[in-house]
């Protein structure tokens, strides 16, 4: 049956991020939110209240409603295979936070699920739903980069350890996944793939230097070699007080931009017309708000979810595909874990290949 509007959302798990997404529904015309569920029904129940919304206290009964059309989960990163795979057997489509899962495999579980049962799958990476995301992208399949041949990707933010205390699965790799990579790093990393495409092999150190109590990293610094040859630094941190903003750099033969945050440094190629001009002063300005998360992961808006939510309703309205689907969500997943074998076996991890002829491989040789 073709789906009406308004879509039917409910929520599974009520933490800090669940209010991001809860915001991001009620600003979205074609959406609804009608219920939240949470193992804990205490926390779901003055989550509903505050919404003004239902709670159940049981998982079935909650996946049982008729008025759900699609469930977001918003659980911790290593529990959302547990709630996405059945609310697809259930028939719903489905709207993960980032990352999908922890680990590639426990993502297919979810992506196959979903398209075994014909749902749609979203998966939260806001960040390229930003302008000046967009321009790079555009740029760079405009070929005005000629070829991509060096990236930079810094986080140096900072989480107290308080921030770890304050929940038993923050810090975990079961449930948290990793550390200042999977956790704060996904984001830019996600946009390290989207402009570079597969990874072939990565070479990472990776410590925990400032937090204790944790089982995750709290520094990392990898080398990355990507398929088309470009070669990529990506360094972060929870441990760098006060926090700073993110920073991307994206290098060509025939041009570089700079993003810092979602603000445009640098935009320059040498084509370099009016048009170059203006776009560089537009993009100056950025839409998210300035901390970005650099020490206070309440510090965002929820515009990038609006827009992500606004998109998946449509996709489900139109019986087509979201911005960005589950298998795009996957691939920054495959790369953080690239990372973090190489670092834990310190040698060069080499990507499974794909169908192509070998890529990974021969370039992973000469890493």
């Amino acid at each position: 049956m073709p789906a009406t509007a308004p879509v039917r959302y409910g929520i599974v798990g009520t933490g800090m991020i669940a209010r991001f997404h809860a915001q991001a529904i009620a600003a979205v015309p074609d959406a609804r939110l009608t219920v939240v569920f949470d193992k804990v029904p205490e926390r779901a129940k003055a989550f509903a209240a505050e919404h003004g919304v239902d709670y159940e206290s049981d998982f079935g009964a909650f996946l049982a409603r008729p008025d759900v059309d699609a469930v977001t989960v918003t659980t911790p990163s290593g529990a959302r295979v547990e709630v996405a795979v059945p609310a697809a057997r259930a028939g719903k489509h489905v709207f993960c936070e980032k990352p999908i899962e922890v680990t590639p495999a426990r993502a297919d579980r979810i992506i196959n699920a979903c398209a075994l049962n014909g749902v749609r799958l979203g998966c939260v990476f806001q960040s390229r739903t930003w302008t000046n995301v967009k321009r790079i992208k555009t740029a760079i399949e405009a070929g005005r980069f000629g070829r991509l041949v060096m990236a930079n990707v810094q986080l140096p933010w900072y989480r107290s350890q308080e921030y770890y205390d304050s929940a038993e699965w923050r810090g975990t790799w079961r449930l948290d996944g990793g550390g200042a990579l999977m956790n704060q790093s996904i984001h830019v990393i996600d946009l390290l793939v989207h402009f570079c495409g597969r990874p072939a092999a990565a070479c990472a150190i990776t410590d925990v230097l400032s937090h204790h109590n944790i089982q995750v990293e709290d520094v990392a610094a990898a080398a990355v070699r990507f398929e088309n040859g470009c070669l990529a630094t990506v360094s972060a941190t929870t441990a760098c007080n006060p926090g700073f903003p993110r920073r991307l750099e994206l290098c060509g033969e025939r041009g570089s931009v700079v993003l810092v945050n979602d603000r445009l440094e640098r935009w320059s190629f040498l084509d370099q017309d009016e048009e170059d001009d203006r776009i560089l002063a537009e993009g100056r300005q950025g839409e998210e708000l300035p901390d970005g998360g650099a020490a206070d992961p309440k510090a965002i808006s929820f515009e990038g979810h609006r827009r992500q939510i606004a998109d998946l309703t449509a996709a489900i309205l139109e019986n087509r595909d979201p911005i960005i689907p589950g298998t795009e969500g996957r691939r920054a997943v495959e790369l953080i874990c690239g990372i973090y074998e190489s670092a834990r076996s310190n040698r060069p991890y080499l990507f499974p290949e794909d169908d192509g002829p070998g890529a990974r491989a021969l370039a992973a040789m000469r890493l």
